[in-house]
């Protein structure tokens, strides 16, 4: 009897110990974020004392006269993650799609191991392949076709360059697209084959299987997948600095140089030798990371949204 009490204190003390280091671990995560948050807000002080909100909605950015506006950069961040999310989300449904319902058995594993390598890649890989053979193709042959028959529209008016806000939108599609569809898969594949029996019992086609039960079914799976993506989209910095054509002019052309923070960071962060221009750039840190929190806290609640419809598809 001495021993089986002496054996429930042991795993209770084990409980309590494994509960503490998790919370502990838990907790962790918090105060780092506020720590960089903290450690943010003090190193841009300056510029925001100097600049006020102005400095979010200028369109002003100048070195030599110390004058900073952050709106081209925070213009140019959030439009190449919205380009991105567009396009690789309906690709990355599709590729998912295909691995799980349709690729035979052969080949869905080769062909699910390259699109996870591909997530393997450095950025800047992409980036210098986007610069020397993805631009010219754009500059030749897409682009335009686009200011032909879409010119009319702000979006697609300007100069071929084959740089800009569209083509490095592009290729951060083409980067998320592994982390996105690799995800969606995992999800797909754990819908249970009795709901997917059921709909083809009742005479469903693979089609309707897929679009009544398994996207359904797996909504939340994909949101969540969908913010993975779009994390990776808000802060990269490499492939997007090569692409994006690094100007602080702000057009609602596609299709003319851009910038973001990001690449704003990147390309300026090593000149910033005044103490006000330092600030600013340490500012538009700052205003990323509040986008990111924000974007990805209102991905967050449109995954607990749709999580209670979750296997609700009709069949």
């Amino acid at each position: 009897m001495m021993r089986i009490l002496d054996r429930h204190k042991r795993d209770r003390f084990a409980d309590f110990l494994f509960k503490g280091v998790s919370s502990f671990f838990a907790l962790l995560i918090i105060v780092l974020m506020l720590f960089l948050f903290v450690v943010l807000a003090i190193e841009s002080a300056p510029a925001i004392k100097a600049f006020g909100f102005k400095f979010i909605y200028s369109t002003d950015w100048n070195p030599v006269r110390a004058s900073f506006g952050a709106l081209p950069a925070i213009y140019g961040t959030i439009v190449l993650s919205a380009i991105a999310i567009v396009i690789a989300v309906p690709v990355s449904i599709g590729i998912a799609v295909f691995l799980t319902e349709m690729a035979p058995k052969k080949i869905r594993g080769p062909v699910g191991a390259a699109i996870e390598l591909l997530a393997s890649i450095p950025s800047i890989i992409y980036g210098m392949w986007g610069l020397f053979v993805f631009a010219p193709f754009l500059s030749a042959y897409v682009e335009p076709f686009l200011i032909e028959n879409f010119g009319f529209l702000p979006l697609f008016r300007g100069t071929p360059l084959g740089i800009g806000m569209l083509p490095a939108g592009f290729i951060l599609a083409i980067m998320i697209i592994p982390f996105i569809s690799s995800v969606i898969r995992d999800v797909f594949l754990m819908v249970p084959p009795m709901l997917k029996e059921s709909g083809y019992g009742m005479g469903a086609t693979k089609f309707e299987v897929i679009w009544n039960i398994v996207i359904p079914f797996a909504r939340s799976g994909i949101m969540g997948a969908v913010i993975l993506g779009l994390g990776r989209a808000l802060g990269e910095t490499m492939a997007v600095t090569f692409m994006i054509g690094n100007s602080h002019d702000l057009s609602i052309s596609l299709l003319d140089p851009a910038t973001s923070i990001s690449a704003t960071l990147a390309n300026e962060f090593t000149e910033a030798v005044d103490d006000i221009y330092l600030s600013g750039l340490v500012e538009l840190g700052l205003i990323l990371f509040a986008i990111t929190f924000v974007v990805l806290a209102l991905s967050k609640l449109m995954t607990m949204r749709f999580a209670p419809q979750k296997g609700r598809g009709k069949a």
